[in-house]
């Protein structure tokens, strides 16, 4: 058997790992003229981690990124309104990593052409069709860097792992519109800065008019700072209406974002100072798209965001496409024709996760933050006399169980 993958995200990467490491052949042709360490930091849930793990990537994931010790909800005045360890601190089988996308991107980039060689990865290769019959798939590239032919894939399936804008995507679904946006525009970026509270930890702060993120990524260049992830996201639109074409991640503007920076505080963090220091920063707007009614057409399927793009909420993005990933795997190799198997993992995984869309567009567990603040909008003497601990909790631990990283369910194989 043989797959070809359409893009090199994590996604479509971490695919290929895992088919190599069943005797899987798989090919990945990936837009882009090179894979490059960009964008800014991302959260991978132990869940996922337990995947990258066993294919041998705990030791680079250690190398180049930070392990999670604990997750703090905050009000915009900075009062604690929910804690809990994470990863190996809250007792689960495997780390959580907070990292630089684009180091993750690269590490298992490197992994595959290690394992698979330097042939496994064909970049500046933009799909422009592909047709199906009884025997495979055979997909056409242009060279998208001087827009010629390019080549001639053939294989038994065909993975789109190429994101929010899939064009295997819009095949079969042409007339799906523009990305759905809530209204809310992300300003992220990330600077070596003096490290708060452990040096490991991850903070959320805000209400429902606004969120503010921060995390460390990865060591800094001087003792006793970290590479610190900041994300500042406010809804500025009409979530009636799609974003603009020029919105989709654009270098961003201290005027643009200071204004709407200056309603967070964080006990020992100078946010606006952070933010000013970045070096750049991005500027981009909250996006996903509705639920599809199917995933797979006879030997095409799709993964990762080209098949649930959600919200960044909740740290589950790139860890969904990384379970994608390990299902359909497992999938191919016991499956008796590959259209089976591509029919078990829609069925398997398109349900959940829908159910993770849906829940990302009401919060999901950061909907704990807006709760105490339509109940204290000014702030609270004591947290308890706002909501009692169960209720807080039942907020933030039902989203962990519809995402798949609860205690029990990492206790045993999903």
């Amino acid at each position: 058997m043989k797959a070809v993958i359409v893009g090199g995200g994590i996604g479509g990467l971490t695919l290929a790992l895992m088919l190599h490491a069943r005797g899987i052949a798989a090919t990945i042709y990936e837009q882009s003229g090179e894979i490059r360490e960009v964008g800014v930091g991302i959260n991978t849930l132990p869940h996922a981690i337990r995947e990258l793990a066993e294919l041998g990537l705990l030791p680079a994931l250690d190398a180049v990124a930070i392990r999670t010790r604990e997750l703090v909800y905050m009000n915009r005045f900075g009062q604690t309104v929910w804690h809990e360890p994470r990863g190996l601190h809250a007792g689960l089988a495997a780390p959580q990593f907070s990292i630089h996308r684009g180091r993750l991107q690269s590490l298992i980039r490197d992994a595959v052409i290690e394992r698979l060689g330097p042939d496994a990865l064909r970049c500046g290769r933009r799909l422009q069709g592909f047709i199906q019959d009884d025997g495979g798939v055979t997909a056409h590239f242009v060279d998208s860097r001087r827009g010629e032919a390019g080549e001639t894939a053939r294989g038994d399936i065909l993975i789109a792992a190429d994101g929010i804008h899939s064009a295997v995507r819009a095949h079969y679904f042409p007339n799906q519109g523009p990305p759905s946006w809530n209204g809310v525009q992300m300003w992220r970026g990330a600077c070596d800065w003096p490290a708060f509270l452990d040096g490991e930890s991850m903070i959320i702060a805000g209400g429902m008019a606004g969120k503010l993120v921060l995390y460390p990524i990865a060591a800094g260049q001087a003792p006793k700072t970290k590479l610190t992830n900041w994300v500042v996201c406010v809804r500025t639109g009409d979530p009636a209406k799609p974003p603009p074409k020029e919105a989709w991640s654009k270098p961003g503007r201290l005027e643009d974002v200071l204004p709407f920076a200056r309603r967070f505080t964080v006990p020992g963090v100078d946010i606006l100072a952070l933010i000013q220091a970045s070096p750049g920063f991005w500027d981009y707007p909250m996006c996903d798209r509705d639920p599809l009614p199917r995933w797979t057409h006879g030997r095409v399927t799709l993964l990762g965001d080209a098949a649930h793009p959600m919200y960044p909420v909740g740290s589950n993005g790139a860890s969904q496409a990384i379970l994608d990933a390990r299902c359909l795997a497992d999938l191919l190799v016991r499956a008796e024709h590959p259209r089976q198997a591509l029919a078990a993992y829609e069925a398997q995984r398109l349900p959940a996760t829908a159910e993770i869309v849906a829940l990302n567009r009401r919060g999901g567990p950061e909907r704990v933050i807006d709760a105490v603040e339509q109940l204290a909008p000014n702030g609270f003497d004591d947290v308890e006399r706002v909501m009692s601990y169960a209720r807080r909790e039942a907020i933030v631990q039902s989203y962990a169980g519809k995402a798949g990283f609860a205690r029990e369910q990492l206790a045993r194989r999903g």
